[in-house]
């Protein structure tokens, strides 16, 4: 299943990039040319004594965003950028000290040609967490398993989008699909081919050709719908396309119906039992860092703009669009505590829909699940710290 986290892209050419050159890093503020975690000392949070290993790998599904700030937010003023290698690395801190490990956070998307994270996680096995919906974590479960062990968005950002002047009634897809309206989407995404199977939206009204550009969208006048991101588009398609900035309007895609948990980490499902001890004392990091990032997203979010602007794969991403993901990913309930005062946990109820959901769907496509799996068997709340929140 390719990745639903492709963007807009404004550029020609992004598909064929890759991230495939060795050459020197550039370094952050008061960095050497290696890590600085030598000479820090090791705060409260110990995760070398946990067993984590020396460099803690993180593949992520996308470009630098703010979708993944908590991530960015573990790296003090001792980083390094690996341009073109698409990575960056340096002292894991949790809220300001070092936990005697260090971090590196590796791009998707381009960065390694659109690939899943489950098969370049198989691929490369130092990658020890993972961004993996868990639709695809269901889907590919056969030959690469994967357990989530922590959400940090609680509501995927995923939407159909469409012109509120030219469907000035509609609140929902049933609303534009019942005014005829055409969706574009990525062909293979999951959650569509769910929506076609459950009558929502006909198959003769579904196109699978967008190529992340808005130039059809725009041509259209308004008359078809598109896939996006809340977080995202709506900032974008206002601000930055010269050829339509006006308001759009959307559903989120898991109002359909669907509530898929988007970009869970996750690791390895043999290597869970073996990484169980630092799991219990990383993924409490992971919360804590994530609260630590909306409270206060200005000094990383100016590392993922410069991180933007020296990888280069040809994806724009503004200052503007950063500080419209954060704001909105809060009004949204897109990043949030869900249910109770836990930021990162799974709600059992939401899993197990989905599960009931997309299996049919996948074994009608001819990717049907390992034999026996259960919905348990793709996540756990084993190592959240129910105590850690946004307030």
């Amino acid at each position: 299943m390719r990745s639903t986290r492709t963007r807009l892209v404004l550029a020609a050419g992004l598909v064929a990039t890759t991230a495939v050159a060795l050459s020197a890093c550039s370094t952050g503020s008061g960095a050497s040319e290696s890590t600085a975690s030598a000479d820090l000392e090791i705060g409260s949070v110990d995760l070398a004594a946990a067993g984590c290993p020396a460099s803690v790998v993180i593949q992520t599904d996308w470009n630098p965003e703010a979708e993944h700030g908590h991530l960015y937010q573990m790296l003090g003023d001792d980083y390094e950028i690996d341009a073109d290698n698409k990575l960056v690395s340096g002292p894991l801190m949790s809220s300001g000290e070092y936990t005697g490990v260090d971090v590196e956070i590796r791009s998707g998307g381009p960065a390694i040609g659109f690939q899943t994270v489950s098969s370049q996680m198989y691929t490369d096995p130092d990658i020890m967490l993972g961004y993996v919906s868990t639709d695809e974590s269901v889907q590919l479960s056969a030959d690469m398993p994967t357990t989530s062990v922590f959400a940090p968005l609680d509501i995927s950002p995923l939407m159909i989008m469409w012109d509120p002047e030219t469907y000035p009634e509609a609140e929902t897809v049933e609303d534009i699909v019942a005014d005829g309206a055409v969706i574009r989407y990525f062909g293979g995404s999951a959650y569509m081919e769910y929506l076609m199977s459950a009558g929502v939206v006909p198959t003769a009204q579904a196109d699978g050709s967008y190529d992340g550009t808005p130039a059809t969208f725009v041509a259209s006048g308004g008359k078809d719908a598109q896939q996006g991101f809340a977080s995202a588009e709506p900032y974008i398609y206002e601000n930055e396309v010269s050829a339509w900035e006006k308001p759009i309007a959307y559903q989120l895609i898991n109002d359909t119906g669907y509530p898929f948990y988007m970009s869970s980490m996750a690791v390895r499902t043999d290597d869970l039992e073996a990484n169980s001890e630092c799991l219990a004392a990383l993924v409490p990091v992971l919360q804590q860092a994530e609260v630590d990032y909306f409270a206060d997203p200005a000094t990383t979010n100016s590392l993922i703009l410069d991180l933007v602007e020296q990888f280069d794969t040809g994806w724009v991403y503004s200052q503007g669009v950063a500080d419209y993901s954060v704001k909105t990913m809060i009004d949204e309930g897109i990043v949030g505590n869900g249910p109770n005062d836990t930021i990162g946990d799974f709600e059992d109820a939401r899993v197990s829909e989905l599960f009931d959901k997309i299996v049919p769907v996948f074994e009608g496509l001819g990717t049907a699940p390992a034999e026996g799996l259960t919905a348990e068997d793709i996540y756990t709340n084993e190592f959240i710290d129910t105590s850690i929140g946004l307030k």
